[in-house]
């Protein structure tokens, strides 16, 4: 008896428990693939910048800086990127709103007012963001897009 009931245990977490998860995700080579389109636009412009690419947990996938960039921009990189996971929306969208005068956004927590961070959506899930600092924020936008535009000619 003891044994059925071992073995109906098991084969439930068998079906269940260890079911593939199907929700999408950044891969490296997408994240790849969106680095270089965003690097090309930069060159292109003559422009050094930093090229921060995160997954849905705003964990870094890959990070990318172009010779002569600042230092400081390894960091704001990484923090425009985390900021569009977080609150799933470019961080453009603060940047307008503390211009508008709405400076109480600027107390949230790892909200960024500087464009440049973009999320990245999949199938209505935010799968990661990338996020873009070297230049003004208005050009890390464009290159931000420019990376992302490789996902939607796929």
């Amino acid at each position: 008896m003891k044994s059925f009931l071992l073995a109906t245990v098991l084969m439930a977490f068998s079906i269940t428990g260890y079911s593939q998860n199907t929700q999408p995700y950044l891969s490296l080579a997408e994240a790849k693939r969106i680095a270089d389109a965003a690097e090309a636009k930069a060159i292109e412009n003559e422009w050094t910048v930093v090229i921060a690419i995160m997954d849905a947990g705003g964990h870094l996938i890959l990070l990318r800086k172009i010779d002569g960039t600042q230092i400081g921009s390894v960091e704001v990189a990484q923090a425009k990127a985390k900021s569009a996971v977080y609150f799933k929306r470019s961080t453009k969208v603060f940047e307008d709103g503390v211009n508008d005068g709405n400076n109480r956004l600027m107390t949230l927590p790892n909200a960024v007012a500087l464009e440049g961070g973009v999320p990245i959506f999949r199938d209505g899930h935010c799968i990661g963001a990338i996020g873009i600092s070297g230049v003004r924020s208005d050009q890390d936008g464009i290159i931000a897009e420019a990376g992302l535009s490789v996902l939607e000619s796929k």
